[in-house]
């Protein structure tokens, strides 16, 4: 029995394949249409017409998770 890969959806950080980058998933339209961003800039974006190529790399809730734990330590490290 084979797993299947888990699909990419709204918040995955994920890997596309046709353009050779990471990404994080930033909206899904109607149409299957995936908007990604770059995983540093929220301004930087390109769209895919479908998540076949897309491999994730951290889901949403590691990524969330990671980012929470490094804002409570700069928090502690530069109070004020």
């Amino acid at each position: 029995m084979t797993a299947e890969k888990p699909k990419a959806w709204v918040g995955d950080q994920v890997y596309d394949a046709d353009a050779g980058k990471e990404g994080i998933v930033s909206d899904v339209k109607g149409d299957g249409t995936y908007i990604l961003r770059e995983v540093y800039s929220w301004a930087l974006t390109w769209t895919i017409p479908s998540g076949e190529n897309l491999t994730v790399t951290v889901p949403r809730r590691e990524r969330v998770k990671k980012e929470r734990e490094m804002s409570l330590w700069r928090a502690s490290r530069f109070p004020g």
